[in-house]
């Protein structure tokens, strides 16, 4: 399977497109999206397969990746299977066919559960501008949440979330049965007719309201929604709904900067960061566009939420930060910007007039730019934000996009350290893992290592196994205290020594003895459990002793397990003197030995004796199938993942065929 293929194979929808559009490959959730089979899709223009009002959206998408080569995000709408609507986050994003070097661009869907406000904001600015209201209602939890679009029509109703009963009891009488219904009707292709109804306000009486409603699917495999959109036919205005429409609208503007603000202390990834900030900065702020540049070896690596025009953002892409223009300079100086006109702009950056949307600063444009990082910190990147003529940011404003972007800079902080650490600690345990020989006269040898799912990629849990001078083979497992770094690099010397010591002494409980007399005289702050077997490859003998390690697993070609608890001693490091007892007994053919870490046979909800058994079994299972060591360990290492194990994981099977 080649990359192209892994790019597909997904289950939310994905294609692979040429630079002009034209579809190469898809999945079959994308053939689904766009309501054709997978043949009938091959070579059609991928904006043309969309609905008509989303055509548009589809093509600019594509046409960003493409031409600026890098990442651009929209949010798509197409039918669901249901009869809802489907309204999910599309990235694109340019790659390289492995096959022949030709440069494609991969749409892809993005999975926005855990951020499904970002997919409300389309359907937000949409009813805003045609001077409507949007409410949102949940039927699983009957609630109905106002979302914003006018605010004199969102100023009626004071409480952006209301139960459904709440809401119902403002309607009058007469109209009840009509809004319920209204509730139940709608589908993805056509709103259901405008309904009108009487509704009592809190300070002005009643109004005449009339609304219409369609269901929508948040998400490719999100939740159900019924969206409303309102108009207000009531003539007569008064000043206290202007008032409080100031009231709800600044309180709107509230949620939406609390909500941005959470998103960003909780992205984990650039990609996520990139999400977050592409799909929610032009909307804080009114903005008709928004890119993100952020620094990548002295140049501008740009990402547009497709509100900027191609040739705008390719002429930053790329850029210098050396370049004698507003948005390097932002950077460089970690100073916001704003550009209100043309003749500002030349005052001030007069070697830097090949901006492209010079021509347009002060007719229909203007643009404020706001760094991510303060003076004197190296320089991160800066956000970028078009305005409609006319637009002079307040103090207040000014302020909110100064701290936002701070938290955007404090979040790429902490996620490029956070990777730098994981492949750090990536490329030392890697270099931690032995090599298992091969070839081995009449056994297999497998091997698995996973580390625990808290702090960095690293585990002090370690495996070896190598043929000894007099032909047999060593094996060991075993779990320093703690996974960091410190439990990584005293794994390494455990494993080493024991491995030097194994080499001259064949006694595996002198092994123990010794390693136990070397690691007490360093005086170290952790200890290790292990366990060592010395197995004789011709006839199947082992000679196994353990320093307080979980028990040794064998499994029988009949189906059949036992748990062996091998004689030892007290844990290695800790007590001086210590002399460890051994064990020998004959590994049969078609039988197998299971060595593990407590990790692999303990869980929140699991233990030790039922992980014991339930390895036992799975072990046993995977012989009488006739599974060779490899299979037989992915086996049990699938079974202890979905445990959602907390400790690192690692393994040894050896089977004697």
């Amino acid at each position: 399977m080649d990359a192209s293929d892994e790019l597909l194979r997904r289950a939310d929808p994905a294609a692979l497109l040429t630079p002009d559009g034209a579809i190469r490959s898809l999945n079959a959730a994308m053939a689904t999206a766009v309501g054709r089979s997978a043949e009938q899709c091959l070579g059609r223009n991928f904006g043309e397969l969309w609905p008509a009002s989303q055509r548009t959206s589809a093509e600019s998408l594509v046409a960003h990746a493409a031409k600026m080569k890098t990442v651009a995000m929209r949010v798509l709408e197409f039918p669901g299977r249901g009869g809802a609507s489907v309204a999910c986050l599309f990235e694109a994003q340019p790659v390289t066919d492995p096959a022949g070097d030709e440069q494609l661009v991969w749409v892809h869907a993005l999975d926005a559960r855990n951020d499904l406000a970002s997919l409300l904001i389309p359907f937000r600015l949409a009813t805003e501008a045609a001077d409507l209201g949007l409410w949102m209602y949940s039927r699983d939890d009957h609630q109905l949440e106002w979302l914003g679009g006018l605010p004199a029509l969102v100023a009626l109703y004071p409480d952006l979330t209301a139960p459904l009963s709440r809401v119902i009891s403002a309607v009058h009488p007469d109209d009840r049965e009509a809004f319920r219904q209204l509730l139940r009707s709608g589908s993805a292709q056509s709103p259901s007719p405008w309904v009108r109804y009487q509704y009592l306000t809190r300070h002005d009486g009643w109004h005449r309201l009339a609304a219409q409603t369609r269901r929508v699917q948040l998400g490719y495999d999100g939740p159900e929604r019924i969206f409303g959109v309102v108009r207000d036919d009531t003539k007569q205005e008064k000043r206290k709904k202007k008032a409080q429409a100031a009231l709800t609208a600044e309180r709107q503007r509230a949620k939406d900067t609390a909500d941005f603000s959470s998103a960003l202390i909780a992205a984990a990834t650039e990609q996520e960061l990139r999400q977050v900030v592409l799909t929610r900065l032009a909307a804080t702020f009114g903005a008709t566009g928004a890119l993100l540049a952020l620094v990548d070896h002295g140049r501008l690596r740009v990402s547009t939420d497709a509100g900027i025009s191609v040739g705008e953002a390719q002429a930053l892409h790329g850029m210098s930060l050396d370049h004698p223009s507003a948005l390097p300079e932002a950077i460089r100086t970690g100073k916001p910007q704003f550009v209100p006109d043309q003749e500002d702009y030349i005052r001030r950056w007069p070697h830097g007039t090949s901006s492209p949307w010079l021509a347009r600063l002060g007719s229909d444009y203007a643009v404020s730019i706001t760094p991510l990082s303060e003076t004197g910190n190296p320089p991160l990147g800066a956000w970028e934000m078009t305005h409609g003529s006319g637009f002079r940011p307040s103090l207040d404003e000014r302020t909110l996009m100064g701290t936002l972007a701070d938290l955007a800079g404090q979040a790429l902080r902490r996620i490029r350290l956070q990777q730098a650490r994981v492949e750090l600690a990536t490329a030392l345990q890697q270099t931690m893992l032995p090599t298992l020989p091969e070839h081995l006269p009449g056994l297999q040898v497998a091997a698995r290592y996973r580390p625990s799912r808290d702090g960095l990629d690293i585990g002090g849990d370690w495996y070896d196994a190598f043929v000894t001078p007099d032909g047999a083979i060593a094996l060991e497992i075993g779990d320093v205290q703690g996974h960091d770094v410190d439990a990584a690099a005293f794994m390494g010397q455990v494993r080493l020594s024991m491995r030097a010591i194994a080499a001259q002494e064949p006694d595996p409980a002198t092994v123990l003895m010794r390693t136990n007399e070397l690691l007490v005289t360093m005086d170290p702050a952790r200890f290790a459990s292990c366990t060592i077997l010395r197995v004789d490859p011709h006839d199947g003998r082992v000679t196994g002793t353990s320093a307080g390690h979980v028990p040794v697993l064998c499994a029988h070609r009949d189906g059949s397990h036992e748990v062996r608890e091998l004689p030892g001693g007290p844990v290695l490091g800790v007590v001086p003197g210590t002399e460890y007892r051994e064990e020998t007994f004959t590994l049969d053919e078609d039988s197998a030995l299971v060595m593990v870490t407590d990790g692999v046979v303990e869980g929140p909800g699991l233990t030790l004796e039922a992980g014991l058994e339930r390895a036992g079994e799975l072990a046993a299972q995977a012989v009488h199938d006739g599974l060779n060591a490899e299979e037989t360990a992915d086996r049990i290492l699938d079974a202890a993942v979905a445990v959602d194990h907390l400790d690192d994981v690692a393994l040894l099977v050896i089977r004697r065929t």
